[in-house]
Order: C-alpha cells, then structure tokens, then sequence
C-alpha cells in the first residue's frame, strides 16, 4: 500500500466515524454512561439563575434610568425659578 492510498483510507475511516457518532449522538467525554437527568436538572437550575440574574440588571437598569429622569427633571425646574 503506497502513502497515498494510506492517507485515503484513513480519511475515509475518520469520515465515517464522523457521520456515525453524529448519527447515533455520542458525545466526548462521557465515560460512565449516565443518563442526562442529572444534566438537564443541572441545566434548568442554570436557566432560572440567568432569568433570575436578568430581571435583577432589568430592575437596576430602570432605577438608573429613572434617577437619571428625576435628576434632570430637578435641574430643569431650579433653571426655571
């Protein structure tokens, strides 16, 4: 077997076993064989943290803007006296 038809083979075989693992959804890293419910609570967990997180910053973001209003607003009538 020259070089040639070698380096064809093994891109062929690294092909297919690209299309296979994508088929049947292996994924890296897992060893153990657990199932994914540990995963997916994990992942809900994270998912209300972060909604959680967002409606935080949305609240300081309206405090700001509104202090930012208010200030304003208090300069504009020590102008007009």
């Amino acid at each position: 077997m020259n070089p040639f038809e070698m380096v064809a083979v093994i891109v062929i075989a690294v092909m297919i076993a690209s299309v296979m693992r994508a088929k049947y959804g292996h994924r890296r890293g897992r060893l153990d064989g657990s199932d994914s419910t540990q995963e997916t609570a994990e992942t809900m967990r994270l998912r209300d943290e972060v909604k959680q997180l967002k409606e935080r910053i949305h609240v300081l973001e309206r405090i700001a803007v509104e202090k930012e209003d208010t200030l304003t607003r208090q300069i504009e009538e020590l102008r007009d006296r």
